[in-house]
């Protein structure tokens, strides 16, 4: 007997101006790290900010190298930088943008940024509240990173001592 296993996800979409203020900040400072993205073979910037639970916001933009893979997408340079620099404080929000007028559907985050936030979120025991935004699109919203890789990789991990 077959069994059918089906896996679904749901996102809220908001106006950016209907977000409360600390996610519309976090929006802003995505939006600023984009402007410092090295993207000149995809010319695609990306830029990610995260918030950590004291408030402070920490950001990335996407780095690219000649010698690729050697580059780096804006969502890892935002969360391994939180971890190196506040690794006792956990992640509250994420926000990743493009100035693309691309298609909110069409924007997402790679598999392996995916897998990062979600071994991010499942080491520190909490939801990451994550936002998502193409130029001055609508905001898509998803309460945790979890839900994005639904078949992750995972190795058994003991949480921060």
């Amino acid at each position: 007997m077959i069994q059918r296993i089906e896996r679904s996800f749901r996102l809220e979409e908001w106006r950016a101006n209907e977000l409360k203020t600390l996610d519309q900040r976090l929006l802003e400072a995505a939006y600023l790290a984009c402007q410092s993205a090295y993207s000149p073979y995809s010319k695609f910037n990306v830029g990610a900010a995260v918030r950590l639970s004291s408030g402070t916001i920490v950001q990335g933009s996407n780095q690219e190298n000649a010698a690729y893979p050697s580059g780096l997408c804006a969502e890892r340079v935002a969360f391994f930088s939180a971890g190196a620099q506040h690794p006792k404080d956990p992640i509250v929000a994420a926000a990743v943008v493009t100035d693309s007028s691309m298609p909110i559907l069409e924007f997402s985050p790679c598999g392996g940024c995916r897998q990062v936030m979600l071994e991010t979120e499942d080491r520190q025991g909490s939801p990451i509240r994550f936002m998502m935004q193409t130029g001055d699109s609508n905001v898509l919203v998803s309460k945790d990173v979890a839900q994005f890789l639904p078949l992750s990789f995972k190795l058994p991990i003991s949480r921060n001592p």
